[in-house]
């Protein structure tokens, strides 16, 4: 091999080594699903490939009783199908095309997938779903090796984190909070969990610099272009989502 050729691969392996080197942690949203379809297993195994620490993905459970990981409590935005999750089987489910022959997978086959070689970050979008999740969680503890420490429990609903809590409290949760308007600090206030989470349209040096003062980690979602990108790097944020979780590894590189 040539001295040429060690060069592009020690460079590629710098570009795309685990970001644990990073001031940064790397969340692949929905997988890598700027570059395969969201919510696949396709999209979680591109994500692990380009060097996350965590992927994120959303519950629901569908009619037949299992956890399946898609975003929307309805099939159409992602799949050639059309109705509600919550009224269609497994084998329904399974049955459709969410992208690239992808079909909806179980969080059984997404953690099968993950295997413990990042943490996961499982959203709980649909109502029910906080029970279901801890039960699974506990599962794959006892008998599967994982520990709880890999999990990461979010949600915009603040009554299904409260019902996670009291049955699985050994796992981080965060209460997911989109905007904070009028007196912030009395709502930052309220929080108790370490991670806090909101989108980037919300976040200001002010509210990182608050939050950090009360020894707090700040994630924000989702990231995709470079310039918004680095106006993340330069509040010193702790955590990005992104679709392209290739690009938080070029921008915080720089850090």
């Amino acid at each position: 091999m040539s001295c040429r050729a060690i060069n592009i691969y020690s460079i590629a392996f710098l570009l795309f080594s685990h970001s644990i080197l990073l001031s940064v942690v790397i969340i692949g949203h929905r997988g890598a699903s700027g570059y395969e379809p969201e919510n696949t297993l396709r999209s979680f195994a591109k994500a692990i490939e380009l060097g996350v620490d965590m992927i994120e993905f959303d519950v629901h459970v569908c009619a037949s009783g299992e956890l399946v990981v898609i975003h929307d409590d309805t099939v159409d935005a992602t799949t050639n199908g059309s109705g509600l999750v919550a009224e269609k089987t497994l084998g329904e489910l399974q049955s459709l095309d969410a992208g690239k022959g992808e079909h909806i997978p179980t969080l059984s086959e997404v953690l099968d997938l993950v295997h413990r070689r990042v943490k996961v970050d499982i959203e709980l979008k649909g109502l029910g779903t906080a029970g279901l999740v801890a039960h699974l969680i506990d599962e794959y503890v006892q008998h599967k090796d994982w520990t709880y420490d890999d999990f990461f429990v979010t949600s915009f609903a603040r009554d299904e984190i409260e019902q996670f809590c009291v049955v699985c409290p050994q796992v981080q949760t965060s209460h997911i909070i989109h905007s904070l308007e009028g007196n912030w600090h009395e709502v930052l206030d309220q929080i108790t969990t370490k991670i806090f989470i909101t989108s980037s349209e919300a976040i200001t040096s002010e509210i990182v610099k608050y939050l950090h003062g009360r020894g707090m980690y700040v994630y924000v979602y989702t990231v995709n272009e470079y310039a918004e990108l680095e106006r993340m790097q330069q509040l010193s944020v702790d955590g990005v989502f992104s679709d392209f979780p290739d690009r938080v590894q070029v921008i915080f590189a720089n850090t």
